[in-house]
């Protein structure tokens, strides 16, 4: 009896604890289900994971943790507010309803004020991109600054419309490092295009290193004005849509670039165009960048103006460890003021490698008569680019894709 009556006690007091494990399981699940719920509020800004969009203002600190993000119109990381993207992140740009839904355009972009802090690593980078995998399919990554431009004391962007350009050097956007960038350069019309990268006034203070854009419309990296230095860059294309240059700067960036490798099997244009300000050749600062360690590879004669560095409208820069393969020019120096400035060695080139290019140099002053600026350029047969001649070079290994 006393048997039965203990074997019932212990069955009950099982089923207790059944219940209480089951409790804890079900707890379990939900706090689970909580982590992927893709609506997570902080500080005031909602993030939406099939619906990421808006305006971080001051004081909102957003971190994408994880997993993919749909991009389904444009983030904007407001002036006072930060945003983080962890390792592995992807960002989806949804596609438009219309290609004439300018105002539905998909794009990222950092204001005056804002950061944004890209903490990809060369096993995890980070990841924007687009649903539609063709050139062209969203805007791309935006950032203004407070640093000096020669457009004014400031001005608007031509893409996101932001404010743009001022007095501190050392103006800081926050980091980017280890990005990829894929099928960017929505198109407004046909002089308003979004790059891969656009850098509007972007201070010294921003790090930028280890980013690559794949696949764009149009620019893959441009520098309107600033003083940002840019580290370890890739860009390389291959469809025929895309049609634009792969690094372009003007309106008075003096940065430094180092690590720099564009390749383009199409029939695009440049590997680099340099600008000072198309309005005034003389204006202030006057574009000068340091330019190290760069590889250009070309498609030979194919494309509009297949130049590896056209160099004009009074830009300055300095250049050193250059390998250019496959164009039909090397460097092309335009107008008086460039002209000038290879005479008094303020444009130059030292230890530079020429491979299959048709002419190495030309110049033509603004009335287009053809100058001698051999002096220019100083070869090295040796010459080692980004690091391995005209191979991909091992720091560009393993984070990228179609090379």
């Amino acid at each position: 009896m006393n048997m039965k009556r203990n074997f019932k006690e212990m069955e009950k007091n099982w089923k207790k604890l059944m219940g209480i494990a089951m409790m804890f399981i079900a707890v379990f699940a939900v706090s689970c289900d909580k982590d992927e719920d893709p609506i997570v509020d902080e500080d005031g800004f909602v993030v939406v994971r099939e619906d990421l969009k808006g305006e971080l203002a001051t004081g909102d600190n957003v971190v994408l943790e994880s997993g993919t993000y749909k991009l389904t119109g444009r983030l904007v990381v407001g002036d006072g507010a930060k945003l983080t993207i962890k390792a592995g992140v992807k960002i989806e740009a949804t596609p438009v309803s219309s290609a004439n839904d300018f105002g539905a355009a998909r794009y990222i972009a950092v204001a005056q004020g804002g950061q944004i802090f890209v903490e990809g690593t060369s096993t995890q980078p980070v990841v924007m991109t687009a649903t539609q995998t063709i050139p062209g399919a969203w805007g791309g990554l935006v950032l203004a600054g407070r640093a000096p431009i020669n457009k004014g004391a400031t001005a608007q962007a031509e893409v996101s419309d932001l404010t743009y350009g001022g007095t501190d050097v050392n103006d800081n956007s926050g980091s980017i490092k280890y990005l990829r960038i894929e099928y960017s350069g929505f198109s407004y019309n046909s002089e308003k295009e979004f790059n891969g990268l656009s850098m509007f006034g972007v201070g010294k203070g921003t790090t930028i290193e280890y980013v690559q854009i794949y696949e764009g419309s149009d620019d893959g990296f441009e520098w309107f004005g600033g003083t940002v230095d840019a580290s370890y860059l890739v860009v390389n294309n291959i469809s025929s849509e895309v049609g634009d240059d792969l690094f372009d700067w003007t309106e008075g960036w003096n940065g430094t670039g180092e690590n720099w490798y564009g390749i383009r099997t199409n029939d695009g244009n440049r590997g680099i165009e340099a600008d000072n300000n198309a309005n005034n050749h003389n204006a202030t600062p006057i574009s000068s960048p340091t330019i190290r360690n760069l590889t250009l590879i070309g498609n030979g004669d194919g494309g509009v103006e297949p130049q590896a560095i056209k160099l004009r409208v009074g830009t300055k820069a300095n250049f050193d460890n250059v390998v250019l393969k496959n164009w039909k020019t090397g460097f092309d120096v335009q107008h008086d003021e460039g002209i000038a400035y290879v005479a008094d060695g303020s444009l130059k080139a030292t230890n530079v490698r020429f491979i299959d290019v048709e002419t190495k140099i030309v110049g033509k002053n603004t009335a287009g008569v053809e100058s001698d600026i051999t002096v220019m350029i100083t070869e090295n047969p040796a010459a080692t680019g980004a690091g391995a001649g005209d191979a991909l070079p091992a720091w560009a290994q393993g984070w990228t894709v179609g090379l």
